[in-house]
């Protein structure tokens, strides 16, 4: 039997890309012989990681429709038709025996053009709101691979498999690497961490807020490890403090280390985070992002706060309610210890095999 050919498509954001690396890797243990090609959309973040990651990546010129009017939107169509055209070549060239899609609008033409050869492919949709693309692609897909209950809204039921979001496998062990992050971050052992991270590309919301908030964080005697973003670091990095205990930096590339000297989080709510967040099961507060397709994230966090495992505030009520909820979160024992809990039942650790099995399966079928 020749190797299996594997194409993997999902980028614009860590969310997108880290589960789709897991994947990969998980895949690369099972099938040792497989190939691997990744597509993502060229000048985005994927081009960079996909390749530290070990495989090998191919751009196409996609980028994402914006849902407020842009002139930039007016080359949408134009850079579909022409993303359709790159990924048929790679098709062709590549012959996949089977395409796995992780979201994001890296993944639509691939996937397309997949259905159109009739080549079997896996949709995994990170989000409680499925998106346009996938709901669109869905109808094709072998299988879907879902995090929330209730999806059957979007998908066929048949196709739906809950199996959670796959995560980087250094997750695993935080527990055993509280004391290595204190020393890793040169942190005070007897005071407690805020942790704050708006996503992989920043947040300039969150941003502004932690800047105006900072004496008040202060008053509330605990260190802080802030995660700005490339884009914002520039304009941030003066705070950086470690005689005071506040870090900032651009990026975080030892993710296990900042979650595992964390004592409290502030996060987006992408999927990705949510994921991640239910596995480390820190007491959290979450502020969505309004900016993003179906308005997903806050249909994410919503979820949490229904579960009481996350405190959620819409970036439009951050000034009237941020101080006490913050407060709220820091001080009061019982809400820590109840959110633990909840995050923990709330967390699918086994996402990345339950997704390579699925993949197994379908690839014994056909």
């Amino acid at each position: 039997m020749k190797p299996y050919k594997f194409i993997i498509s999902g980028g614009g954001t860590g969310g997108h890309i880290f589960p789709a690396i897991a994947i990969a890797k998980e895949l690369q243990l099972r099938y040792q012989n497989a190939t691997f090609l990744f597509i993502g959309a060229i000048g985005r973040m994927e081009m960079l990681y996909v390749p530290k990651a070990g495989f090998t990546i191919k751009g196409i010129w996609i980028t994402g429709f914006n849902r407020s009017f842009r002139l930039k939107n007016l080359l949408f169509p134009l850079k579909l038709v022409i993303s359709i055209i790159q990924s048929l070549f790679i098709y062709l060239s590549y012959r996949p025996s089977f395409v796995i899609g992780t979201g994001g609008f890296a993944s639509g033409p691939i996937l397309w053009v997949s259905s159109l050869f009739k080549t079997p492919y896996l949709i995994q949709e990170q989000n409680a709101y499925a998106g346009v693309t996938n709901k669109l692609l869905g109808k094709k897909a072998e299988k879907i691979a879902v995090a929330y209950d209730g999806m059957e809204r979007f998908f066929a039921k048949e196709k739906i498999v809950k199996t959670g979001i796959p995560i980087r496998k250094e997750l695993l062990t935080i527990d055993k690497k509280e004391n290595e992050a204190k020393s890793f971050y040169k942190l005070n052992e007897n005071k407690k961490v805020l942790a704050i991270i708006g996503g992989s590309l920043g947040a300039a919301k969150i941003n502004s807020l932690i800047e105006e908030k900072l004496d008040f964080l202060k008053e509330l005697d605990v260190q802080i490890i802030w995660q700005c973003g490339k884009l914002y670091y520039s304009k941030y990095k003066k705070y950086h403090n470690q005689k005071e205990n506040i870090l900032v930096y651009d990026f975080i590339t030892d993710i296990d280390l900042f979650y595992a000297a964390s004592d409290f989080i502030i996060s987006r709510a992408g999927a990705g985070a949510i994921s991640e967040l239910t596995l480390v099961g820190k007491p959290l507060l979450l502020i969505p992002s309004p900016n993003v397709a179906e308005d997903h994230q806050t249909h994410n966090a919503k979820k949490l706060a229904d579960k009481k495992a996350a405190i959620f505030i819409p970036e439009c009520d951050l000034d009237k309610y941020f101080e006490d909820e913050i407060k709220r979160l820091v001080t009061n024992y019982s809400l820590q210890q109840e959110m633990k809990k909840n995050l923990k039942r709330l967390a699918m650790p086994n996402a990345t095999k339950d997704i390579t099995d699925i993949i197994d399966n379908l690839l014994n079928e056909k």
